[in-house]
């Protein structure tokens, strides 16, 4: 649950709220039941209750109720109750209920139920991911698998699962943070390959207060890079982050094949840094590792006990589904639902004012 059971400010979210009431942004066939209504001069005062139908961490209600207060024909009309962002929620509890006016708010239906699905959905994945590495750091990493406009919502609601630092400033700005990162592949390459120079060049130029952690699989032999970097920029040195491909195997772990899996990102890999910053002197040097990393995988390490300090995820933070259904279930104070839906009491939502 959200830690001081506040609200965003629906200015926040910035949206074209013009184009919203207009139903732009609508399934038209919302947009023509609210076309009818209006023009037939018949509005009846109904309760809409949404709910979902899964076990998840509730994100998105906050712009749900944005989309409502600036996008609906009177918000003083309407009565609304809202679980909060951040909330752990049932298969089929009631998390928004709308009373009032039913033409008022029948044209925004689509975009409330799409902003609740895809944050849950987010939401959801990342604070799965955050249990199975606790009490151990996960970076939010997806990016640059999805549109860049789904980033400020997606990063907000990984920052209300638990995640301790997302990878661009739109996802960090309605916190009022910024985006971490490392040093990249590319920063390498236009450094002819050599990791150390690049990481020395970063230095020069970033804040001071920015932390250096360097991506160390860009020659393939993650144990020679980091003790390379850890030797050459000591404790200006806060990380090394292993990615290496699922297609290759680690110089390191080519002598060790037939015992495990090789390639990619295994437990032997970080095991072969860890020990040898460690005999180098380095044992500060903290490591990060990303590629194909979920809950399942992360309850592997887990459970191997597998020296790793922080772990970055990515596209496995989109996967799933966590949709959400509205419905009418009273009408004029009368219940009036489609056959197998019926008015749910849920005490636990709370007035939005």
């Amino acid at each position: 649950m959200n830690p001081a059971h506040t609200r965003l400010d629906p200015a926040i979210f910035h949206l074209p709220v013009e184009r919203m009431r207009a139903g732009y942004y609508s399934d038209k066939y919302f947009v023509r039941a609210r076309d009818v209504l209006q023009r037939d001069h018949h509005n009846p005062r109904v309760t809409l209750q949404v709910f979902g139908k899964a076990d998840a961490l509730l994100g998105g209600i906050d712009e749900a109720i944005a989309i409502l207060k600036l996008c609906s024909d009177d918000w003083s009309a309407l009565e609304v109750k809202a679980l909060y962002d951040g909330d752990a929620i049932a298969p089929w509890e009631v998390v928004l209920e709308i009373e009032g006016p039913y033409a008022h708010f029948a044209h925004l239906e689509t975009l409330y139920l799409g902003v609740l699905a895809r944050r849950t959905r987010v939401g959801t994945n990342t604070r799965r991911v955050v249990e199975a590495a606790r009490p151990k750091e996960i970076m939010f990493f997806p990016a640059r698998h999805d549109h860049w406009l789904v980033q400020t919502g997606d990063g907000y609601a990984a920052h209300i699962a638990g995640a301790i630092g997302v990878s661009t400033d739109a996802q960090a700005s309605w916190w009022g943070s910024e985006g971490i990162g490392t040093v990249p592949h590319g920063l390498i390459a236009a450094y002819g390959g050599d990791s150390v120079l690049a990481s020395q060049k970063f230095l020069e130029h970033m804040d001071g207060g920015v932390r250096l952690v360097t991506l160390v699989d860009f020659e393939n032999d993650c144990v020679r890079t980091s003790v390379d970097l850890a030797n050459a920029l000591g404790h200006s040195l806060y990380g090394v982050r292993i990615d290496t491909s699922e297609m290759l195997v680690d110089k390191s772990v080519m002598p060790m094949m037939g015992r495990a899996k090789p390639t990619g990102v295994t437990p032997q890999l970080v095991r072969n840094v860890r020990n040898a910053l460690d005999a180098a002197g380095h044992s500060a040097v903290r490591i990060v590792v990303s590629g194909g990393f979920n809950a399942d995988k992360i309850r592997e390490f887990e459970t191997l006990r597998v020296p790793v300090d922080a772990y970055g995820v990515g596209s496995s933070l989109f996967q799933g589904r966590f949709d959400f259904t509205a419905d009418v279930v009273r009408r004029e104070g009368t219940p009036c639902a489609k056959v197998g839906r019926a008015y749910q009491p849920s005490p636990r939502l709370e007035r939005v004012r």
